[in-house]
């Protein structure tokens, strides 16, 4: 179980407690992540898919010694999956038994039917319950993909850490879950949502940050591919054509999987052969491979030597 982790006091110190869980952040994600933590309110993060939003949910948990409690969102997500519900069949078995024991007065039966021992918990009301490690780490995942209807009824939970049941009243978290909402932006969010959160655009990071990602999760992989992998990505996002541009995840499933290869360095062959470790839609896959590949190694290959006889005019010695 391990014991209560303090929360880190400054900038600097949110930076370090995300890079000891092999998270690289940049500052602006450091900074609104710290005020997040500081002044108890929920985290909204918005991106495209697989820029590392749910990441951060998880990195948290690890390092402050929390538990994740995730509700991973979906069209139709309602209270009886999100929230609470009772325990139908554990209640019909107590009304049998106090029927055979000759126990039936309704109202007693009815408030021992609709008791805390019948409430089966589901995520929401896991997350309003702090442990000794502290208030749980409580991530709404993709909140896009549910309706207006489900954004309502979150509406007390991140304002106030309650939930209302009818049958047993309110129940409210002796502290505040750290809350992190994550949307594809598939969808807007209501205002009235985002108001009760810090907001910040979780966007794709540059070649000098992703390099760092990849050498850090992939400590194995050679490092000119690692570099080419990471030239590569960067490339491909530029192309605003791509119905789906790869995310660090991809990324780093690409350099995985040529590893695995034990490929050393990126060649028009392979390159085509793994597209679709990095590409999710045919379309994309058919607009890069040939060609086009051989095109980007081309301009990556031109702009390694130009950087490296820049290198090496800086060194010489003058006369």
């Amino acid at each position: 179980m391990g014991s209560k982790v303090s929360l880190p006091n400054s900038i600097e110190e949110t930076l370090a407690l995300l890079s000891s869980g092999g998270y690289l952040a940049d500052r602006a994600l450091a900074t609104v992540l710290h005020l997040s933590l500081r002044m108890k309110r929920p985290l909204f993060l918005e991106g495209e898919a697989g820029v590392g939003k749910t990441e951060i949910a998880k990195v948290l948990a690890a390092t402050l010694n929390r538990p994740l409690v995730r509700l991973q969102c979906y069209e139709g997500l309602d209270i009886s999956s999100a929230v609470y519900e009772w325990n139908y069949a554990a209640q019909m078995v107590e009304i049998r038994l106090s029927e055979a024991a000759g126990k039936v007065e309704r109202e007693n039966l009815t408030t021992s039917l609709y008791s805390p021992r019948f409430l089966i918990k589901r995520p929401v009301l896991q997350a309003l319950e702090t442990t000794e490690r502290g208030a749980p780490i409580f991530l709404i995942d993709e909140l896009d993909r549910t309706d207006e209807a489900f954004e309502a009824f979150l509406l007390e939970v991140l304002s106030d850490s309650q939930v209302t049941i009818p049958e047993l009243g309110t129940i409210k978290s002796d502290e505040p879950p750290i809350t992190i909402i994550t949307t594809n932006r598939t969808r807007e969010i209501h205002d009235a949502l985002k108001r009760r959160c810090l907001y910040h655009w979780v966007d794709y990071p540059n070649a000098e940050r992703e390099l760092k990602i990849v050498e850090t999760k992939l400590p194995g992989a050679a490092k000119a591919l690692s570099e080419q992998v990471v030239a590569f990505v960067q490339k491909l996002r530029e192309d605003d054509a791509l119905f789906k541009k790869p995310g660090v995840a991809e990324t780093l499933d690409w350099a995985t999987a040529l590893t695995e290869l034990q490929e050393v360095a990126l060649d028009p062959e392979m390159v085509s052969d793994t597209l679709g470790v990095l590409l999710k839609y045919q379309e994309d896959i058919d607009r890069i491979k040939g060609s086009k590949t051989k095109s980007i190694l081309d301009e990556i290959r031109m702009e390694a030597n130009s950087q490296a006889t820049i290198a090496g005019s800086m060194h010489m010695p003058t006369a």
